[in-house]
């Protein structure tokens, strides 16, 4: 059973994967087709193409491998020199020089250039170049690049809030759950109190199971928290703590033991401090927050993610250099998404109410759409945020060509960043390549 529970979490996780990337494209496809750009194709996947279907102008279609999509525009880039050429190609039989002044010299890079000229150059074929991108006002091409990544965030905010508003936050309430009879060292792995283990200060008042507390030293607590942290702040000094019990409120005095315990600050770091302490926990119960605590929670993330994001390499380095030496995955790391597949099975096949586990495989593709969100806009080709800079420099070069009443630039040809594109693209797949190793032989390990 934990097996197929671990398949299924698994597999929900590629699905949600392949909605997310679904959805990037068309972010990209609906303000493409609004401004009137000419789409050849919207595909799921990369690799053999499993269905399509062309519904007029476009055809849609899934691929063997839901790592990613693509959707394919008439000129992403404007002509190569040699199509421009063409129309004003000499007669036959008198000099090529004409037609061939824009093609790239011999070389690696100076191919990969023209190759990418010709394949974009076939996008425009049977085009009057009014439905190109690259013919777009700046400002249609940045919403059209940034609709993907955005698509990803909204995704991500609907997931938190229903996780937040609509399940509910897990939180300690003042009923209380259990009460020790005794008082245990930290770290003991004691399971039992012996005779000579002190009694705990809860036992000692009265506090029992299924009280619910209202006060603590005359102060209101509609929280354990609340309640935790008078009792922390007081050891050696006798609290009046108030209690309802069977409809009736009555009042217990408790003396908090000075005790070692684990404690967690704001920032989330659990330490080891000396507190006040009196051997009593709470039931927990999901409590709905309020509707903006989800998408608060997304941003908050994103920033996070994005704070960390300009580190990736170093991250990976460090990555690898864990896995060669055998030592223990930073949890707040990098994952691949064959790590990602393999939490949420393991969070699908954990002994926890249901609830629990959709819960965090919620959070956990919320969690990968922000990624996919901040990943995207990273301002290098190919990626989304390349395209974007590509064209905010053509609006940057048009307007002081305006401002200075020159005439209109050539449009930027992104083409002669195939290079850069390609040296970008090779670092991702290294990048990729070391995480997928590091999650299969030193997974990250979030659940003990």
């Amino acid at each position: 059973m934990t097996v197929i529970a671990f398949l299924i979490g698994v597999v929900l996780l590629v699905v949600g994967l392949a909605v997310s990337i679904a959805l990037h494209e068309i972010g990209h496809l609906v303000p493409a087709k609004k401004f009137g750009v000419r789409v050849g194709q919207y595909m799921i996947g990369f690799g053999p193409t499993l269905w399509s279907r062309r519904i007029g102008e476009t055809e849609y279609g899934v691929k063997a491998l839901p790592l990613g999509g693509y959707i394919s525009m008439a000129g992403m880039y404007p002509p190569s020199p040699d199509a421009t050429a063409t129309a004003d190609a000499p007669a036959a039989g008198a000099p090529a020089a004409a037609g061939t002044a824009g093609k790239a010299g011999g070389g690696f890079f100076a191919t990969m250039v023209q190759d990418a000229r010709l394949a974009n150059d076939e996008t425009l074929a049977g085009d009057d170049g009014r439905r190109a991108f690259y013919e777009l006002p700046v400002w249609q091409r940045v919403i059209v690049m940034l609709g993907g990544p955005l698509m990803n965030l909204v995704l991500a905010v609907v997931l938190f809030a229903i996780v937040f508003s609509g399940i509910g936050v897990q939180t300690a309430t003042t009923t209380i759950a259990a009460v020790s009879e005794c008082v245990l060292p930290a770290g003991s792995t004691q399971t039992a109190c012996a005779p000579d283990d002190p009694a705990s200060p809860a036992a000692e008042a009265g506090i029992q199971p299924g009280d619910v507390i209202v006060s603590v030293d005359g102060t209101d607590v509609d929280s354990f928290a609340a309640a935790s942290a008078i009792i922390q702040a007081a050891p050696n000094r006798t609290l009046d703590v108030v209690v309802r019990r069977d409809g009736a409120e009555q009042t217990l005095r408790v003396t908090p033991m000075l005790a070692e315990r684990e404690v967690r600050g704001a920032d989330g770091a659990v330490t080891t401090a000396e507190v006040g302490f009196v051997g009593m926990t709470a039931t927990t119960e999901y409590v709905r927050q309020p509707i903006w605590e989800g998408p608060e929670a997304a941003l908050a993330q994103a920033g996070q993610v994005a704070g960390i994001m300009w580190q990736l390499p170093a991250r990976v380095y460090q990555t690898a250099a864990d896995m060669i030496a055998g030592h223990d995955r930073d949890p707040n790391g990098p994952l691949s998404v064959v790590g990602v597949g393999r939490l949420a099975g393991e969070v699908a096949a954990t002994d926890a109410p249901v609830l629990d586990r959709v819960s965090t495989l919620l959070g956990l593709l919320g969690s990968l759409n922000i990624a996919l969100f901040v990943f995207n806009l990273i301002p290098l080709l190919p990626l989304d945020g390349g395209h974007i800079v590509v064209a905010l420099w053509d609006g940057i070069k048009r307007a002081w060509a305006k401002l200075w009443r020159r005439p209109p630039p050539a449009p930027v040809d992104a083409t002669r960043l195939v290079p850069v594109t390609f040296v970008v693209v090779i670092a991702l797949v290294v990048m990729g390549g070391i995480l997928i190793l590091a999650d299969l032989i030193n997974p990250v390990q979030l659940l003990g």
